[in-house]
């Protein structure tokens, strides 16, 4: 193992003229030093009556003043210690199929992430349902997915605009650890037990996840949803685990995981049956009950 140092961030004209060059495709760039919430950003940018219509966007922050997790969470941050953007991209796809758009970015992110690591580690870099980013089960990386119709510019009526964004804890891993009660990683941590992590600048991590985003939401198009649980299988941090799903803190099933079905519905068996979780928390028991 070797002692590794926070990646550095560069500063917001650098950044740019990197995800510039690394994102053709992509018609808009934007690294600022501060905003409010670049998920709430991008989503006034989609709802206006004018301004740029053609997508991607990408817009980063070295600091969100009222950066949001999921269930309405703020995002602890500071200058430095976290990697934070978010992209919007044209989805054309049923109302019933937009809550799937949240395990498949986790699911691209982690997928994009690991390309970066050596062979040997990439297993230690999971998903855990919905969407988390996991380094040795502790919590990496939250994202956060909206969608709002395509207002003026509605190609279709299943033409909606998806608002993807990630944060992604770069330092800081061990007070966040302390102040939050449980475990959660950073990337310094990734690079000290894998060299090749070491290589990858911030750049190389945002337009990587930025990309896969682009190529998973481009497939899911043209060819739907039908491989999703066979790639989410790769990255399942959950599998054959004990877990409860909770809402606010109540326990609304216990049971084994098993995968997800090709909504992104994270599958649990109990003694009752099968169950497809749409919505909640889950925990990963720490003891076995009976029956469960």
């Amino acid at each position: 193992m070797t002692i590794s140092t926070p990646l550095h961030l560069p500063e917001p004209g650098q950044m740019l003229t990197q995800l510039t060059a690394a994102l053709p495709h992509f018609k808009q760039v934007r690294w600022v030093d501060s905003t409010n919430s670049t998920n709430a950003d991008l989503m006034a940018m989609a709802r206006a009556q004018s301004g740029p219509q053609a997508r991607p966007w990408l817009l980063g922050a070295h600091l969100q003043h009222a950066g949001r997790g999921r269930a309405g969470r703020s995002w602890q941050n500071r200058p430095g210690a976290n990697l934070m953007f978010s992209c919007a991209f044209d989805v054309f796809l049923p109302p019933a199929q937009l809550p799937t758009l949240s395990p498949l970015a986790g699911l691209a992110a982690c997928e994009a992430l690991r390309e970066l690591l050596a062979p040997a580690t990439r297993s230690q870099l999971t998903m855990k349902w919905p969407n988390d980013l996991q380094w040795q089960s502790a919590k990496l990386a939250g994202i956060l997915v909206e969608a709002t119709r395509a207002g003026t510019a509605r190609l279709s009526p299943d033409h909606y605009v998806a608002i993807l964004g990630i944060g992604i804890n770069l330092d800081d891993a061990r007070a966040l650890s302390t102040s939050l009660d449980r475990k959660v990683a950073d990337w310094s941590e990734v690079v000290a037990h894998d060299s090749d992590a070491g290589h990858a600048t911030a750049a190389d991590l945002v337009s990587r996840i930025a990309q896969a985003w682009y190529d998973s939401l481009n497939r899911v198009t043209a060819h739907g949803l039908e491989h999703l649980p066979e790639r989410y299988a790769q990255v399942d941090a959950l599998v054959g685990q004990h877990i409860n799903v909770l809402d606010d803190g109540r326990i609304l099933q216990a049971g084994i995981a098993c995968g997800v079905n090709e909504l992104g519905q994270l599958l649990l068996r109990n003694p009752q049956g099968e169950h497809a979780i749409t919505i909640g928390e889950v925990s990963v028991r720490p003891n076995k009950g009976p029956g469960a």
